[in-house]
């Protein structure tokens, strides 16, 4: 597993995320305090507090090189 932290400061931003990361078949976790939700889920982004930085948990055996060079926009 491995962690980011990403920011979706805007409803354009999650939208465009959700649309990314849907296209790999890893799941992905966001974490904002004792809160986790499917990161591929746009409802479930929109319960988060999306002012600050939240953590990406990726859940893929391997380093996940391509979905990180798709995160880039987002990190932090």
């Amino acid at each position: 597993m491995k962690t980011v932290q990403i920011s979706l400061n805007s409803i354009d931003k999650v939208k465009s995320f959700v649309n990314d990361i849907t296209k790999f078949d890893y799941d992905f976790d966001l974490v904002s305090g004792r809160y986790v939700i499917d990161a591929k889920s746009i409802m479930g982004i929109f319960s988060l507090d999306l002012s600050k930085p939240i953590d990406l948990n990726i859940h893929a055996e391997d380093e996940a090189a391509d979905v990180m060079k798709v995160l880039e926009q987002y990190t932090v």
